[in-house]
């Protein structure tokens, strides 16, 4: 008897359609605020087995930089085995407080805190079990912050900051 693998989801569709009811549910209300608030230049499709929304290779070529061959993503959700989780990454900060990426983090959790909800993020990670666990109002207005040409701009900084030789300490 041999054991096979059941398929991995080749669509946003197939994908949440593998989910259970209330994770689904879950997913598609942060998806209509995702579409509600994203630039229309991003594009949603599957990513790392989980929905993503990218910067297509149509208007940004050069994709990601670690495999070019993938779009540059900005935002990707999904369900995971212990949480639902919805993966920023505009807000990965390298470490450099004048970075768009360190402002945009301070902005978002300092909005976040505005709402008494506790926020549960790792660099770039949001964390949750719920809708109800999440200040959908603040992520669709760091949404509408990045928009595809600034995402585009904060990428080609961060990959020119990284060419930069760090300086030397005495």
């Amino acid at each position: 008897m041999s054991l096979t693998m059941a398929a991995k989801p080749n669509t946003v569709d197939e994908y949440l359609a593998s989910l259970p009811d209330d994770r689904r549910a879950a997913l598609n209300a942060v998806r209509e605020v995702m579409k509600k608030n994203l630039d229309p230049a991003y594009s949603e499709q599957m990513a790392y087995g989980m929905i993503g929304y990218v910067v297509p290779h149509s208007l940004y070529p050069a994709g990601y930089h670690c495999d070019p061959k993938l779009p540059l993503g900005l935002a990707i959700l999904g369900s995971q085995k212990n949480y639902m989780a919805l993966h920023l990454m505009c807000l990965y900060s390298t470490g450099a407080p004048e970075s768009p990426a360190a402002k945009l983090l301070e902005w978002f959790q300092q909005e976040w805190a505005k709402t008494g909800k506790k926020l549960d993020m790792g660099k770039a990670c949001l964390r949750f079990k719920r809708t109800d666990d999440l200040a959908l109002e603040v992520i669709g207005k760091l949404l509408k912050k990045v928009p595809a040409s600034k995402w585009i701009a904060m990428n080609e900084a961060f990959l020119e900051a990284r060419k930069k030789p760090a300086a030397k300490k005495k």
